[in-house]
């Protein structure tokens, strides 16, 4: 009899267990980069000082990028080198017409500029990530170097993730940007989007900006968000979860238009 009970309650804490796992893989899962960091330290500070798996995407000709890619590293952030492209100008920016000799040169020195750097998401880039060939060069050389891109989706006719999937390379798609409009009454309206998005879908890949609107909200909800049911995640386990799958808003059947 004693037997029978232990097997049962080994049975129960089996199935209670299953039910708690099934639970954590199914709250909803977001992820958060932080862009045009690394040009004013006042700033800078008080992205690093979010808790949690905040990603910064440092540009490369910021006066403080290597500093703060350094910091961040310590801090045990991830970093991403937030390439500038067209119609970005600069040292460091991708634009159509480049030799693939300078592109490279150009990839290269901003990489240096920015240290421990895991991936590469684009700074502007509404007119680049729409040239083909060349996104498939950038996924090729990201390839090499085992970086994962993150499109920030900066054009409707962006092929940088269908490139990116194409090649195989650990990549994700923006979801949502928290504050093309920085009035707070409107991040305030994003972020409660990009919580919608996730748990209709089951993750969202947010991108904000270092606006004293944006900080101050994250400041104020990121704390908040386990209590809401959402799991914040870093990029690496958002790739892990999508598996490079396109979501519905940028495909069909997982697979980027």
């Amino acid at each position: 009899m004693r037997r029978g009970r232990a097997a049962l309650g080994l049975a129960l804490l089996f199935a209670a267990a299953q039910c708690l796992a099934q639970g954590a893989a199914e709250r909803p899962k977001l992820a958060l980069v932080i862009d045009d960091l690394g040009q004013s330290p006042a700033r800078d500070r008080r992205v690093l000082a979010l808790p949690g798996p905040v990603a910064l995407a440092i540009l490369p000709d910021g006066r403080h990028a290597a500093r703060l890619a350094e910091q961040a590293h310590r801090a045990g952030k991830t970093v991403l080198l937030h390439l500038p492209m067209a119609p970005a100008a600069g040292r460091f920016a991708w634009q159509p017409g480049l030799s693939d000799s300078e592109l490279q040169q150009r990839l290269d020195a901003a990489l240096e500029a920015v240290p421990h750097a895991s991936g590469v998401n684009n700074h502007m880039g509404s007119r680049m990530t729409e040239q083909p060939q060349a996104m498939t060069r950038l996924m090729r050389e990201l390839q090499g170097r085992r970086l994962f891109f993150l499109d920030s989706r900066t054009s409707p006719r962006t092929v940088a993730a269908a490139s990116a999937q194409h090649e195989q390379l650990a990549s994700l798609s923006r979801d949502i940007f928290l504050d093309d409009d920085p009035a707070p009454a409107a991040v305030a309206e994003r972020f409660r989007a990009a919580l919608e998005l996730a748990r209709r879908q089951g993750s969202a890949v947010v991108i904000g900006h270092p606006y004293d609107s944006t900080l101050a909200l994250l400041e104020r909800e990121l704390p908040r968000l386990a209590a809401r049911g959402i799991e914040w995640i870093d990029l690496g386990p958002m790739i892990a979860s999508r598996g490079n799958r396109a979501m519905a808003a940028h495909g069909a059947h997982g697979v980027y238009r």
